[in-house]
């Protein structure tokens, strides 16, 4: 008896490109960026949204580096719309001029989702490596609420930000968010290689933890606030993408399905292509897809764990990178016969800003 296929994904991540003008060292792309002559053309991505539109998915995130770099991202979003496909797209904001606003409008897009470095201008634009980025940043709010569309404000959180938090918050406030999301960093990719110098003190955790709940308490029916906490302060891990395989689908922008968005760190898997291969049938019969999906994968202590079927094992990025096996329950499980490893890092963060920014 054949094994029954999968639920479809409910969302896609389109990363259109890796370029962007901005050089966040927490970036999750890979240190080895993928360059203008690898990405997939207008009508490979229109017929990847055509195939996603096919196998149920129900949202599309225009994403990179910075989705807007991509000269034919309005006729994406259009084709989206026409499949009726709910468009997300996830920006920096610094290139959001009056006229690609007004035709982003007109093809249909649904929401934007916009980046801030920190609410304190110079902070903001060191972290960013861009002068005059958070005038831009404010200018791209009042466009986008202007037109209508709903914004979320997206606030990356990390030792030398996290003090301002509350700030934040006000400032989303202040530009019209529906929803303000206070993340703090993910570390992969960039943010992997800076985390000695972005990990916030237990104290800064603590703080910003209390800002949110309290937040959330005064802005309650009025804006939505997610909360992104770091795995390295956790008792438990969190379902990364909601489990391998189970809701999201990443395309990097050469044409890699991948599961997560670091899910190229895993040595020895040869993720497919949609170039070469349906997404349906990656999907349903990649192994790739099928190698962490379900819990039959597990190890002995998560296997038996009753929340196995909550956190789906937590990351396996994480797990490779802190373990180096991917199969090794997430470290950041209290339960993990390495669950040290993130107090180690903890210890090893220091007060210094000195990190390698992205290319």
């Amino acid at each position: 008896m054949k094994a029954p296929l999968p639920q479809p994904p409910m969302a896609l991540l389109a990363e259109l490109t890796h370029r962007c003008p901005l050089k966040c060292p927490y970036c999750s792309n890979p240190l080895d960026l993928e360059r203008a002559s690898a990405e997939m053309n207008t009508d490979d991505w229109k017929r990847l949204l055509d195939q996603a539109a096919a196998i149920g998915v129900l949202q599309v995130h225009f994403s990179g580096g910075e989705p807007l770099a991509r000269r034919d991202l309005v006729d994406l979003v259009r084709h989206a719309a026409q499949l009726e496909l709910y468009s997300n797209i996830i920006t920096s904001g610094v290139m959001l001029t009056d006229k690609v606003m007004a035709a982003l409008v007109e093809a249909g897009v649904d929401h934007v989702q916009l980046s801030f470095q920190d609410s304190e201008t110079a902070s903001a634009e060191i972290i960013g490596g861009y002068a005059g980025a958070q005038e831009k940043k404010m200018a791209a709010a009042a466009r986008i609420t202007a037109a209508g569309l709903p914004l979320t404000t997206n606030f990356v959180i990390h030792r030398l930000n996290a003090d301002r938090v509350a700030d934040m918050i006000a400032l989303g406030e202040r530009l019209a968010s529906s929803r303000i999301e206070i993340a703090h960093t993910q570390y992969y990719g960039w943010g992997l290689l800076n985390r000695s110098a972005l990990l916030p003190t237990r104290e800064q955790l603590d703080h910003a933890t209390k800002v949110v709940e309290a937040a959330r308490i005064r802005l309650k029916g009025a804006v939505t606030i997610d909360y992104v906490v770091p795995d390295y302060y956790a008792a438990r891990p969190k379902a990364c993408m909601g489990g391998w395989g189970r809701r999201f689908i990443n395309i990097s922008p050469s044409g890699k399905a991948l599961p997560c968005h670091a899910a190229e760190t895993l040595p020895g898997v040869t993720f497919p292509s949609v170039r070469e291969t349906s997404l349906a049938d990656i999907w349903n019969h990649s192994e790739a897809f099928k190698m962490f999906r379900g819990t039959d994968w597990m190890p002995d202590l998560c296997r038996t764990c009753d929340r196995r079927e909550i956190d789906w094992g937590g990351c396996r990025c994480q797990a490779l990178a802190l373990t180096g096996d991917a199969a090794a329950t997430d470290p950041a499980c209290e339960l993990s016969p390495d669950h040290a490893v993130m107090a180690r890092a903890v210890e090893d963060a220091g007060p210094q800003a000195n990190w390698k920014a992205r290319a």
